[in-house]
This record gives C-alpha cells, sequence and structure tokens, in this order.
C-alpha cells in the first residue's frame, strides 16, 4: 500500500490517480472509522480543521503500515 495514490501535475491543477484498484473504498472506510474514533462527524459541516485531523491521522496509519511492509519485505531477503 505504498503507492496508492500518485499525483500528477497538469499546468495548473493536480489531481490523483488511484494506483491500486478497489483502494478508494479501503480508504474511505479507513476514514470514516478515523472520523468516528475522533468523535467527528463527517459532511457538509465538517469544519477545514476537522477535516485536516482525519486525513492527518490517515496518512500517518498509511505511512505506519508502508513502513511494517517495507520492514517486514526487508526481512524477507535476510
Amino acid at each position: 500500500m505504498l503507492n496508492i495514490n500518485q499525483t500528477i501535475q497538469g499546468e495548473n491543477n493536480s489531481t490523483n490517480k488511484l494506483l491500486v484498484p478497489g483502494s478508494e473504498q479501503i480508504l474511505e472506510q479507513m476514514k470514516m472509522e478515523i472520523a468516528e474514533e475522533m468523535g467527528i462527524v463527517l459532511g457538509a459541516d465538517t469544519t477545514s480543521r476537522e477535516n485536516g485531523r482525519v486525513g492527518g491521522e490517515l496518512t500517518r496509519r498509511l505511512i505506519q503500515m508502508g513502513k511494517q511492509q517495507l520492514m517486514n519485505k526487508n526481512n524477507m531477503l535476510h
């Protein structure tokens, strides 16, 4: 899950392209679980600060998962 999203730079904009089929649903589920753990109800009235907290925690967890996968892969090579 290291490279789920890839940023593609255009002239004046950027978009995210999913690199792993089906990852959108997994990411959405993780986002909702994190929001629930934090007591945040995601929706139109959610503040940018709250959205940022959820997105930041999601990013931290994805990085941790990626590090764990790298460590596991490295251990298998030795």
